[in-house]
This record gives structure tokens, C-alpha cells and sequence, in this order.
């Protein structure tokens, strides 16, 4: 084991001291204090804040995906129901769009 030398720990400690009381310790600290009040002034998030927004979002788009699939299996069963009962193609066509039927226009 190597013996500590007194002489060379106050010396780093001396030389430590020295160069935070230079003035570009000084101009660092000043720095750092107007970072942190400009940022807190700002709108800003957190990188924690930001994943959980980031998951949250992956969660919706999935989510919206399968609702789109639902939806398309749903049109797509409409179309196959209207085609066997002998729907024209213009019938099939509201179908598709979203038209509703004159007969149930009250409905929503």
C-alpha cells in the first residue's frame, strides 16, 4: 500500500481551493444559476415525463390500429351481408362511405 504524502494532498487541496475562487468558477456558477431559472421559466419536461408520454402515445397508436381493423372487419362484413342479399353496387358504395340509409336517416 502506497503511503499518502501529506505535502501533495494540501497541495491538490490548495490548487482545488485556488481554482474555484477564479473568476471562471465564478462566471460558471452564474451560468448555471441563469440556465436553471431560464429553464424553469420554460415549458419544459422532464426525460421521465417524456418516456411516459412516449409509451402512452405507442399505446394509443396500437390501440387506434386495432380499432381501424374492428372497423374494417365491420365494413367488410356489411359489404359481404349486402352483396348476398343483392344489394346494387350503389347500395354498396353508401355502405362503404358511411352514407346512412334514407329508410333510418333518424337514427344517429
Amino acid at each position: 500500500m502506497i503511503a499518502r504524502n501529506p505535502f501533495f494532498e494540501d497541495f491538490q487541496k490548495n490548487i482545488s481551493d485556488l481554482l474555484a475562487r477564479t473568476p471562471a468558477a465564478d462566471a460558471e456558477r452564474a451560468v448555471k444559476a441563469f440556465m436553471t431559472q431560464a429553464f424553469a421559466r420554460m415549458d419544459l419536461v422532464t426525460r421521465e415525463e417524456f418516456d411516459i408520454q412516449v409509451e402512452l402515445l405507442a399505446r394509443a397508436l396500437e390501440q387506434l390500429r386495432q380499432l381501424e381493423a374492428r372497423v374494417q372487419a365491420l365494413e367488410d362484413g356489411l359489404l359481404a351481408k349486402a352483396a348476398a342479399s343483392g344489394a346494387t353496387a350503389q347500395d354498396t358504395a353508401s355502405v362503404r362511405r358511411g352514407d346512412q340509409d334514407p329508410e333510418h336517416a333518424d337514427r344517429p
